[in-house]
């Protein structure tokens, strides 16, 4: 390393974060509050301090300097001079090392130690007192990165899929490809496995579109969870909005930030080559700092009062509608310019193809609750760079009127749980559906209640069974209630009440026919999920029928749990899904992104029917003691439907009255009726619908 200067020159007060330049590193970093802040650097190891600068530079809240004749590896971090007061919102304590925001790099093992804190543990003020310690030795440090060259980054080779063709698939980088047959062992859980050829034929086998990945940014472990000795998983618990996380690179590249940065770039690139998207699932409303009885990592010591939202009447305390202990304020600018800086950076450096946004609605809350105008949604949707990804929101978080699906604005798709809730419903029945006609059939075409209004489309509803969160599947369909005792909370973890059944056994059973039965209610499910109208997305391991053992918050269970199980993987379900999404690649009413009409031919349409051939009438949707109904879909200007799905979600078979004209199987979920091209059922017939079965039939 060339001798370190005296001092710094005054630099530029853009872009943030630390920039090769000129010959030398430009260092920007923002802070409201701050009366003063040092550059700290230190060796490659990041273990000795070697000089302390001032940045001399101050420009609308950004401090900023020049460090002349160094560049890339640079290892460094901040320390952030001003009031100690809590009780106005300010936690300024210079003795703790700062990760910079916007390190595209991030060099350490992270521990929790009493001195990662502002505040003395155990003083009788708690976090109103003040700790002295210094963190250096064991605080995260950013290493400035070198940059990459245009023409190598992923965007060059990406894919573009139409919404009305998207099929997303919800997965986890390690747990995908942990135990993935035909895989190298160093490549096992990585983002290098998850592109491999293995890998990719598994995804174009199904024919899904567009990966969802759980997050991938730098995170760490809560502090209950080092406790445990378990990890975050999941990684809901974003640091680095800038950096992949090493914990899923290959071994020989997680102690190389550039190595790792390089991988996930190769990755991104290679199911680019495959025709598959990549969207992100991104955490930007909360950080690990926790609440006030959290550490002083990185914004709460450069400026707490302008990164989060702090309760009115008593800043020294934080709001909480992350449920996580803080709340990231997007309703500041430069916290917003943090956010979008983000996304940028992984679209145009990194070729990400778009982002699921975690509890979205914290982004656009304002001091008046959440107004999907907000300054930040503004921002975003005029933003060049990010008009042509996907944008797809979580539409809830914990707070005051935190529900908002169907709110979100312009081009968002948003998770529908009601699709969910309604599907689990129908199918799910020992007895009687808890969910009847008018709410699956209101779901199955893309919940026009919510989503029918100003220039949202049906494809602004992402439909799903399952996800993460909650049951797999397969779970859904072997347990009445959930069993988290692995996970170290006593199972108080976890939501209660999810809809699920066991049919009559808990957990695995050798009984042939609850087996039987399992089997033809998931694919039931299935069939629902993927021929829907709205957007589908799989939750990866259910094609196989993997089953994470009725745990249905396994977010710390980095193990077998939470690995798909290849070994026992159903080659059967796995045809069946991928039959499905080749009938909606097929069939352009399945996948119609504008709303059916009732009555005329200008556009699609739809007609209704109850299994005795009669149309539905109002007072059809609501007959308790009747569940199987048809809808029948009619192409703009046709005088013939084009196709007709059969709900049964009956134990017993059902006589079903056609209508329309002459009509071909084209799909049992069941497996009962198998489709022939001589088979011809004419209206007037009464066929036969199998019972728990959803068929789909084609005008002949």
């Amino acid at each position: 390393m060339p001798s370190l200067p005296l001092t710094l020159l005054p630099g530029r007060h853009e872009p943030l974060g630390a920039t090769p330049r000129d010959g030398g590193i430009n260092f920007a970093v923002f802070s409201e509050a701050a009366s003063r802040i040092e550059l700290c650097i230190f060796d490659a190891a990041g273990q000795r301090e070697l000089r302390r600068y001032e940045l001399p530079g101050h420009d609308d809240g950004v401090f900023h300097g020049f460090l002349p004749e160094l560049g890339p590896g640079l290892v460094y971090g901040l320390r952030a001079h001003g009031p100690y007061a809590p009780e106005h919102g300010h936690r300024f304590n210079a003795n703790k090392l700062l990760l910079d925001p916007y390190a595209l790099e991030i060099v350490g093992h992270f521990n929790w130690g009493p001195e990662q804190h502002g505040y003395e543990l155990g003083h009788p003020d708690g976090p109103r007192s003040f700790d002295t310690r210094d963190n250096a030795l064991q605080a995260l440090k950013a290493r400035v990165a070198p940059g990459l060259e245009p023409a190598s980054s992923p965007r060059l080779n990406a894919p573009r899929h139409a919404t009305a063709d998207l099929v997303l698939y919800e997965v986890h980088v390690k747990g995908f490809s942990k135990q993935l047959p035909g895989l190298p062992a160093e490549l096992q859980g990585t983002y290098a496995g998850l592109a491999h050829p293995v890998a990719l034929a598994h995804f174009k086998a199904l024919g899904v579109t567009t990966l969802s990945l759980l997050p991938v940014h730098f995170h760490i472990d809560e502090p209950h969870l080092a406790d445990l000795g378990k990890p975050n998983y999941w990684g809901y618990n974003s640091l680095g909005f800038f950096s992949p996380d090493p914990g899923l690179a290959q071994a020989r590249h997680r102690d190389d930030p550039s190595a790792v940065r390089e991988e996930f770039r190769a990755m991104v690139r290679e199911l680019h080559a495959a025709g598959l998207e990549v969207v992100l699932d991104v955490v930007y409303n909360h950080t690990p700092e926790g609440n006030e009885f959290g550490p002083t990592l990185s914004f709460r010591g450069l400026d707490n009062r302008s990164y989060y939202r702090l309760v009115a009447d008593d800043k020294s305390r934080y709001e909480n509608v992350s449920a996580c202990g803080n709340t990231v304020n997007c309703a500041h600018p430069r916290v917003a310019q943090l956010v979008l800086d983000s996304l940028r950076y992984w679209v145009g450096e990194m070729g990400v193809d778009g982002f699921r946004f975690d509890l979205a609605p914290v982004l656009g809350r304002t001091h008046h609750g959440f107004d999907p105008q907000s300054a930040f949604f503004t921002a975003l949707r005029q933003d060049p760079l990010l008009a042509g990804v996907h944008l797809i929101s979580e539409p809830w978080d914990a707070g005051h009127e935190g529900y908002q699906v169907g709110r979100f604005p312009g081009r968002f798709l948003d998770w529908n749980d009601k699709f969910r809730d309604a599907v689990r419903g129908y199918w799910l029945r020992s007895d009687k559906p808890s969910v009847g006609r008018g709410e699956l059939a209101r779901r199955f075409m893309a919940s026009s209640d919510l989503f029918h209004h100003g220039s949202r489309r049906p494809s602004a509803s992402v439909n799903f069974v399952s996800v993460h969160d909650g049951y797999v599947l397969a779970d859904v369909v072997s347990f009445s209630t959930k069993h988290n005792h692995a996970n170290g909370e006593n199972n108080r973890d976890g939501r209660d009440g999810e809809l699920c059944a066991n049919f009559g056994f808990e957990g695995p059973s050798d009984d042939a026919a609850i087996r039987a039965t399992r089997l033809r209610v998931r694919r039931a499910m299935l069939a629902t999920l993927l021929l829907a109208q709205g957007t589908p997305m799989l939750c990866a391991g259910d094609e196989i029928g993997n089953s994470q053992g009725g745990n249905n918050n396994a977010y710390c269970q980095d193990n077998a749990t939470t690995w798909l199980s290849w070994a026992e993987a159903e080659a059967d379900t796995q045809a069946f899904v991928a039959q499905l999404l080749a009938l909606r690649r097929q069939e352009p009413l399945l996948r119609h992104d504008a709303w059916f009409a009732s009555a005329g031919d200008a556009t699609a349409r739809l007609r209704w029917f109850t299994p005795a051939g009669q149309e539905m009438q109002q007072q059809d949707w609501f007959d308790a003691s009747s569940h199987a109904f048809a809808a029948q879909m009619f192409e703009a200007g046709a005088s013939q439907p084009r196709l007709m799905v059969v709900f049964n979600p009956e134990p017993q078979e059902l006589a079903f009255k056609l209508s329309g004209g002459a009509w071909r199987l084209a799909l049992d979920s069941g497996a009962v009726l198998l489709p022939s091209d001589h088979q011809i059922f004419n209206a007037g017939q009464t066929m036969t619908i199998p019972g728990r079965s959803l068929l789909l039939l084609r005008h002949d």
